[in-house]
């Protein structure tokens, strides 16, 4: 008996933590019953179906999320047709809450496991392989019946006697199918057409193995290659209004001694990045400091880990812990969500605001770690001005990056109960996203999603960092800056999804043009341009904006030369026998005259106060690269 557990990813470096984990559980005696199947959304839905069907499932399994579940739909529809007699069982966060739908929607569906999976799904194997062995066992019967019977009958030849042979094993195995097809199963935390069967006691958390040790080969191979998805806990204290954790009211740890354990597997191994699922990661403070410290005192030098955590939690404790980590060690997401004090109430979200604030910048001043912080639109009491208040409040706590996000209107959380008294219309069709509010009309949230754009292009990707810094000097505040961008690409008809960065540059020149700052200022936009090109890479032809350094080419050269006969700048060079036309194809030196380095300098620049000053040398070296932002290490020259 085959049960093929179903994964379809959002991308391919993620990982479906949640068949891994059903697997594990299961136990060593029923895995070999199991086989699982993964996907992302970017494959062709007629892909995945192929894929499916070659594998001969007994019975099937999809892990449901908003981001699959438009495919998950299509694919069952379509399986269905061609092995009708496979049972389809689903599973996951978006066919919990109103399983009592699936039924009409997907009438192929068999059942809906509710909630958490691991014991029910055990359970529903266990039913599925004793179903199949007692069915084996009368079916065997009547085949060695027919056999029988067959070659003891007035069969002319032996091709007749085999022809009965493989029909009766054929029937065999259509049986079988038919069987667990129309197999009545009540077992609790599932529900099918019959009925729900009842809610299971939460799991305890210590007893879920740790599946990335039972992994295969081929499997831990192809699992370097993407984020390794890890939960230290399940369920969240706090009950934000949007978030199916807060339906979870308990929360459950697995014991510190363990998750050191595990994590000491990943330590070991190298892998690139491991990303904690726990929902508000350091709501038990000492849970999170022993992790913490034990990351700290064993770090590999490799492996980066994130954690999702409320900044306003942290005390002095942590942050004397984190400000002694290697830079890039690990990574935090912190949910801000809005600064809108009637919206926090209205979510549920209690938080010390001016606390989480101080604490931003308490980790940003550390400079080791890469932050993340999240808003979301569409929240209630919030309109168009209110979120551009909260959304400049966050851009002034410096995050490396700004994930706005748009309001999902999640079956089984309190906003999808309280949308018709909020006037929050949504998607029909996952993933829900908000359409408009009674606070917020539809025209102000395609305002928002371009500023969204300009936002990744610009801010997130952290390239353009020295020239966003001076472009903001321009502007009443961030929010009307990247409004202002978003609405030139627009009138220029720029696409948006241009895989061009050095065309990305361009347009920021331009839109610096159009502004009619002068062009003194323009002069510096170009240098500031240059610079952010060279912090990232070595480019192979110079920037058509780039001003012409021809004049400089030979005391550049002879610069190099020197570092030949031993180097104070460039000493790691040096000691690996590089001679001077080497170092100079692997770094870069520019010529600047405004000093685009400084960023305090751009904080406070003002456009009718610049001058150009004599020109300084900047060495860029791209084999020491900042790991929060990628670019590269660079100094200040004497030539």
């Amino acid at each position: 008996m085959k049960f093929v557990l179903t994964a379809i990813d959002a991308k391919y470096i993620h990982t479906g933590l949640a068949v891994y984990s059903l697997k594990s559980y299961a136990g060593k005696e029923l895995q070999g019953h199991i086989e699982l199947a993964e996907y992302t959304i970017n494959q062709r839905m007629e892909q995945i179906l192929a894929d499916l069907y070659r594998r001969k499932p007994d019975v099937i399994g999809f892990s449901c999320y908003i981001w699959n579940f438009s495919l998950v739909k299509r694919l069952i529809r379509e399986f269905s047709k061609l092995l009708p007699d496979v049972p389809v069982w689903l599973g996951g966060p978006e066919v919990s809450y109103e399983y009592q739908n699936i039924f009409e929607d997907i009438p192929e569906v068999t059942g809906v496991m509710v909630g958490e999976g691991e014991e029910t799904f055990r359970e529903l194997l266990m039913a599925y392989v004793e179903a199949e062995r007692k069915a084996e066992d009368t079916e065997e019967e009547r085949a060695v019946r027919a056999v029988r019977n067959a070659e003891e009958g007035a069969a002319e030849n032996s091709g007749e006697v085999e022809d009965k042979k493989g029909a009766a094993k054929a029937g065999e195995a259509a049986g079988r199918q038919k069987n667990l097809r129309v197999l009545s199963l009540k077992i609790p935390g599932t529900a099918t057409r019959e009925g729900f069967f009842g809610a299971r006691n939460a799991l305890d958390m210590d007893s879920l193995p740790f599946y990335y040790e039972e992994l295969g080969e081929d499997e831990r191979e192809q699992g370097r290659h993407k984020i390794i998805y890890y939960e230290s806990g399940r369920g969240c204290p706090f009950r934000c209004s949007y978030c199916l954790s807060s339906i979870e009211k308990q929360v459950r740890l697995r014991d510190a001694a363990l998750v050191e354990k595990e994590l000491l597997y990943f330590l070991d191994r190298k892998v690139k990045q491991v990303k904690f699922i726990d929902r508000t990661f350091n709501c038990d403070r000492e849970h999170a400091l022993s992790i913490w410290r034990f990351l700290s005192e064993n770090d590999n030098g490799v492996t980066n880990f994130h954690f999702e955590i409320a900044a306003e939690l942290l005390t002095r404790e942590e942050l004397e812990v984190f400000s002694k980590m290697r830079r890039g060690l690990i990574q935090l997401e912190i949910g801000v969500q809005t600064t809108n004090r009637e919206t926090l109430r209205a979510i549920h979200r209690p938080g010390d605001l001016e606390k989480c604030k101080r604490t931003v910048r308490a980790i940003s001043e550390t400079g080791n770690i890469h932050q993340h912080l999240d808003l979301i639109a569409g929240l209630p009491f919030e309109d168009l001005k209110s979120f551009r208040n909260s959304f400049n409040e966050v851009f002034a706590m410096a995050p490396h990056q700004i994930q706005l996000g748009f309001l999902k209107v999640l079956k089984g959380s309190e906003i999808y109960e309280r949308a018709e008294e909020y006037g929050i219309v949504c998607q029909s069709e996952p993933p829900y996203e908000m359409l408009y509010t009674k606070w917020l009309s539809y025209e102000d949230v395609l305002e928002l999603k371009r500023v969204e754009e300009m936002v990744e292009l610009f801010y997130n990707s952290s390239q353009f960092c020295h020239t966003m810094s001076a472009l903001l000097t321009l502007f009443e505040s961030p929010y009307d800056m990247f409004l202002a961008l978003a609405e030139y690409y627009e009138k220029r008809g720029f696409p948006v999804n241009s895989p061009s960065r050095n065309h990305r540059y361009e347009i920021v020149l331009e839109f610096v043009k159009s502004l009619k700052v002068g062009e003194r200022a323009e002069e510096l936009f170009g240098e500031l341009l240059t610079f952010d090109v060279y912090l990232r890479e070595k480019a192979k032809s110079r920037p058509a904006f780039s001003r012409d350094i021809r004049s400089f080419t030979q005391k550049i050269i002879l610069f190099y030369r020197q570092q030949e006969k031993g180097s104070d700048l460039l000493p790691d060079y040096v000691e690996k026998g590089y001679d001077g036309r080497q170092m100079m194809r692997m770094t870069h030196v520019d010529v600047f005259r405004y000093p685009v380095w400084d960023k305090e300098w751009l904080d406070g620049l003002r456009m009718d106060e610049i001058y150009p000053g004599q020109e300084r040398f900047i060495l860029f070296d791209y084999e020491k690269r900042n790991p929060l932002t990628y670019e590269a290490e660079f100094m200040l020259i004497e030539i």
